[in-house]
């Protein structure tokens, strides 16, 4: 591939700089095709959620790099099912196999390609949501190219079904430690300086945690166009001459389970608020993105933040506050606010309006364990 036609899809992913992550921009052009390129302009065209294209994006870059590595031959459109059956065999596979054959799962030439070209971290199997994802964004490819795949062919379900059983991976949390209010309050004080980064960050992870635990792309979305200021309100809603509270919607536009026409809103109501308040005014935000890259001189940027900078946010002011950086996530607020709603006795209903889950069950499992640690049926004989 010439350099001429690397800086030409470069610059054709410029008009996807919304949506997928600038850093990658050239990597991402040395690994897509022309095609590919166009296939996701359209998608954005279209209408497409930000998220998605941008999990599309990933996934097709990874199947391209996996397919050379693989195959020798970029991704050929629609795929025949003996690769989809290859893609397979490579990403899940049985550790206990692989010791007595080293030719079982990903080989080595694949895995030291991907490794070189930062794709690949893991040295066992893929998890399996991954390799589903992955597929899935494969074939909501190819039906956007117009074309049929295998990917509902019987052999590959049956393969998929039993690869998964031999991989024999446990499922793990997104966050391995939810970051309820014991543990904000120690992230939070690890970020009570006067500087714009330490106003950035005691913001964001106020208002992530008080809005229900937004998911990370939810806050690096942010806008300040979607905050509404509300009439303060008093601090004891049973008592009207109480303190009263500075209060203000967030209109949450497109998210993960809703469209941008559904309007949904959340309220946040007293030290969030401040917070906010605080940041927006040092940093002269008026309009715009709501939480901004700052550089190392302390400079705001006019770009957002990414999804996976909240997630570095969460993780480097942990480590700052002396807790394992490893079992938190950005997750962990999103979990962190419904165990601690459960703990304090609000009802799960009540709790649900703020986090805007869509499912009971999921949830109702946050509850499940709060009142399991907290109740009667684990302390028979303590």
């Amino acid at each position: 591939m010439t350099t001429a036609t690397l800086i030409k899809r470069a610059e054709e992913l410029d008009a996807l700089d919304a949506i997928l992550p600038f850093d990658r921009r050239d990597q991402l052009a040395a690994l897509l095709t022309d095609d590919d390129v166009a296939t996701l302009k359209h998608l954005a065209s279209a209408g497409m959620g930000d998220n998605t294209l941008r999990a599309l994006a990933s996934d097709l870059g990874y199947l391209e790099a996996w397919c050379v590595a693989a195959t020798g031959a970029p991704l050929p459109w629609p795929a025949p099912e003996s690769l989809l059956l290859k893609f397979v065999a490579q990403h899940l596979w049985d550790p206990v196999e692989r010791e007595r054959n080293p030719e079982h799962g990903l080989p080595d030439t694949v895995s030291a390609a991907l490794r070189a070209q930062k794709l690949l971290r893991s040295t066992g199997p893929h998890a399996p949501a991954t390799v589903r994802r992955r597929l899935t964004s494969w074939s909501i490819l190819t039906r956007w190219r117009g074309l049929q795949g295998a990917f509902a062919a019987p052999a590959l379900k049956s393969a998929l079904r039993l690869a998964i059983r031999a991989a024999a991976r446990p499922r793990q949390r997104k966050s391995g430690k939810a970051i309820t209010g014991d543990v904000l309050v120690q992230l939070l004080s690890a970020c009570s300086g006067d500087r714009l980064v330490d106003l950035r960050d005691c913001a964001l992870l106020l208002v992530a945690f008080a809005s229900g635990g937004r998911r990370r792309s939810e806050v690096a979305g942010l806008r300040r166009e979607d905050l509404v200021d509300e009439d303060p309100l008093p601090s004891d809603p049973q008592d009207p001459a109480s303190p009263q509270l500075p209060c203000l919607t967030i209109h949450l536009g497109r998210t993960k389970t809703t469209n941008a026409d559904e309007g949904e809103t959340v309220l946040l109501i007293g030290r969030p608020v401040t917070a906010l308040q605080a940041w927006l005014a040092a940093a002269a935000i008026d309009s715009g993105p709501l939480f901004r890259k700052i550089d190392q001189w302390g400079h705001v940027d006019r770009r957002a933040i990414t999804p996976q900078t909240v997630n570095l946010i969460v993780k480097a002011r942990a480590q700052q506050a002396g807790l394992d950086p490893k079992a938190f996530s950005a997750h962990g607020l999103r979990s962190g606010y419904l165990t601690e709603a459960a703990r304090r006795g609000i009802s799960l209903p009540e709790a649900m309006g703020q986090s805007r889950h869509k499912s009971v069950a999921q949830a109702a499992s946050y509850y499940n364990e709060a009142e399991r640690k907290l109740g009667r049926a684990a302390r028979l004989f303590v």
